[in-house]
């Protein structure tokens, strides 16, 4: 089992940039692929990127490709999320998760996590 703890969300202006960290407990974080999910208010949870285990392997939704960048440091314990030229739409409650998972695997399915965070709010004003 495995405890997540994001951090680093807050109030920038359009244009700025937040990096978001999620600490995870235990000895077996490299041994989950993670991810980042959103949720605005009165909307459903979106992905928003996925990394594997080693970290080789990234995907983005379309809305956020070439603005946020995922990373981990298994060493640390925590998977990043550098976003970059925040929009206004950006503004939501971002989660991270972990998924048990094989080298090289990703997952954009939210059902596919098995681990969930509590949430760091990130507010973008226009």
């Amino acid at each position: 089992q495995v405890q997540l703890v994001e951090s680093g969300g807050g109030l920038v202006q359009a244009g700025g940039s937040l990096r978001l960290s999620c600490a995870a407990s235990g000895r077996t974080f490299s041994t989950y692929a993670m991810g980042w999910f959103r949720q605005a208010p009165g909307k459903e949870r979106e992905f928003v990127a996925a990394i594997s285990l080693s970290g080789g392997r990234t995907y983005y939704a379309d809305s956020v490709k070439g603005r946020f960048t995922i990373s981990r440091d298994n060493a640390e314990n925590t998977v990043y999320l550098q976003m970059n030229r925040l929009k206004p739409e950006d503004t939501a409650v971002y989660y991270c998760a972990a998924a048990v998972g094989y080298s090289g695997t990703l997952y954009t399915r939210a059902r596919d996590y098995n681990y969930w965070g509590q949430g760091t709010q990130v507010t973008v004003s226009s």
